[in-house]
């Protein structure tokens, strides 16, 4: 039956010629299955299980291509999110004035970020072994961008450095602006902070607002997802105040997230670098607080050598004036590393074999990051 317009009804075969039967759908069809007559049901065209065409992002399976490669997905912030939310006061929204070491631990973050990302290594050269550590060079091996504004900016200075490559060192008093080099001042990543802090607020975790301070006007970013920062908070107390070898659920992010106990190592050690780490112990007592740093301290001292687990020194040296201060107080009760070893066996759990290159650059920051305090 045509319409006056030139547009034509269509009908399904085996349909009642009546008007009522045209409109009104038969009780036996279903979307996907057989109708009454044993014929199945087509949907050429349509979205519907059974379906020719489907529409799909390319980049979606792409990153599940990528996750299954890196052992997991990629968390929603980043080591240098998470430092910089430790650091942030709550309500007010922006860093002590008198922290000095931020600035610095967060371009070791970044390299810390990449090389978990697998992006960057340390050079595969039998040579390079005899170097310390922390002068190892580093190679891009993927310069793949991460979707991260800050992480691309180094990494794409970094592939631009590949004929003249530089060391861990390096790379960390560059990304700085720590040099006497006029022709490399411009490799200095400028504004981390303020950037970073940005990045949250698109990501729902701060809020900007502006704030007088005596003459000027400034930005501050209070916190405006608490939960957040509470669960970071959370981690890294559980993390720190656990007294087994067992690493608590508590102190990873979600199940399934990449390399998830190196994450909780790094964050830990990134904040007890950057002296924001004493702004997650708040709720403990002034005993558990000195013993979480000893902890911190352990940690740090396992995880800034290679393999890890392999150090054979006393600490670093605010290890050694807390332990100095138990003594003055009578309680130089050794805490021991046994329940550290067993860190750094979850820790091996996530390498990809015995000489990880990725994980050496880690270990290798850490090391840079153990030092902050004498490099200041």
């Amino acid at each position: 039956m045509s319409s006056a317009g030139g547009l034509s009804r269509r009908r399904v075969a085996g349909a009642s010629s009546s008007s009522a039967s045209d409109d009104a759908p038969s009780p036996s069809w279903t979307p996907n299955g057989p109708s009454s007559n044993g014929t199945a049901a087509t949907h050429a065209g349509s979205a519907f299980e059974g379906g020719s065409k489907v529409a799909c992002d390319p980049r979606d399976l792409d990153q599940v291509q990528e996750d299954s490669r890196y052992g997991g997905r990629m968390p929603r912030l980043t080591i240098m999110e998470e430092v910089l939310l430790l650091g942030l006061k709550d309500k007010h929204g922006y860093l002590s004035f008198w922290n000095d070491s931020i600035s610095y631990a967060l371009r070791g973050c970044i390299l810390i970020e990449l090389a978990l990302r697998r992006r960057i290594g340390l050079v595969k050269d039998s040579n390079q072994r005899r170097s310390p550590l922390a002068d190892r060079l580093v190679e891009v091996i993927d310069d793949k961008q991460t979707g991260e504004t800050i992480l691309d900016e180094a990494l794409k200075m970094m592939k631009g450095q590949e004929t003249d490559r530089m060391s861990i060192n390096g790379w960390v008093d560059l990304l700085s602006g720590e040099t006497w080099n006029v022709m490399k001042i411009g490799y200095q990543l400028k504004q981390v902070r303020e950037r970073l802090a940005k990045g949250l607020v698109d990501k729902g975790v701060l809020r900007t607002e502006k704030r007088n301070f005596l003459l000027f006007d400034m930005a501050t970013h209070p916190v405006a997802d608490v939960r957040t920062k509470e669960s970071i908070v959370t981690r890294a107390v559980s993390l720190l105040t656990a007294t087994t070898s067992a690493v608590p659920p508590s102190a990873l992010d979600k199940e399934g997230t990449q390399c998830r106990v190196t994450r909780a190592v790094c964050l830990v050690c990134a904040a007890y670098a950057a002296s924001v780490l004493d702004n997650a112990f708040g709720r403990l007592t002034y005993e558990d607080r000195e013993a979480a740093f000893q902890r911190c301290d352990e940690v740090l001292a396992e995880f800034a050598c290679w393999p890890f687990g392999s150090t054979s020194a006393t600490g670093t040296g605010g290890s050694r004036r807390r332990e100095a201060v138990k003594i003055g107080m009578g309680n130089a009760a050794p805490t021991g590393r046994e329940s550290v070893l067993g860190l750094v066996q979850e820790v091996k759990r996530e390498m990809n074999g015995e000489e990880d290159l990725s994980f050496q650059l880690i270990a290798g920051v850490l090391e840079v990051l153990s030092k902050l305090d004498s490099l200041l």
